[in-house]
């Protein structure tokens, strides 16, 4: 709860992954946002692909986001954008009209 006084939108934790199926592990708090902790966040995969593909030497990678759901996310830094890909799950259907 100690985040949410932080004047930031939320706080990315990352650490190298110690197995070999994952390149590095990640959690993220949003909770200023009224988000204790999201359970797959593409975002912060954008931010954190290209600083792990420079630190690992790598152009593709697997991320694990540690949250109770818990999630995978491949990525690769294309230039200025970063390509993710994963699984999904259909919660909602809406129109904008």
């Amino acid at each position: 709860r100690a985040l949410g006084a932080l004047p930031v939108r939320g706080v990315i934790l990352t650490s190298r992954s110690s197995g070999g199926r994952y390149d590095f592990v990640s959690r993220f708090f949003a909770p200023a946002s009224g988000i204790d902790e999201d359970p797959v966040t593409g975002s912060a995969h954008c931010c954190l692909a290209p600083y792990w593909a420079e630190k690992l030497g790598k152009s593709e990678l697997t991320g694990y986001q540690a949250s109770a759901r818990g999630g995978v996310v491949r990525m690769r830094p294309a230039g200025d954008r970063v390509i993710l890909g994963g699984q999904a799950v259909m919660v909602m259907r809406g129109t904008l009209v």
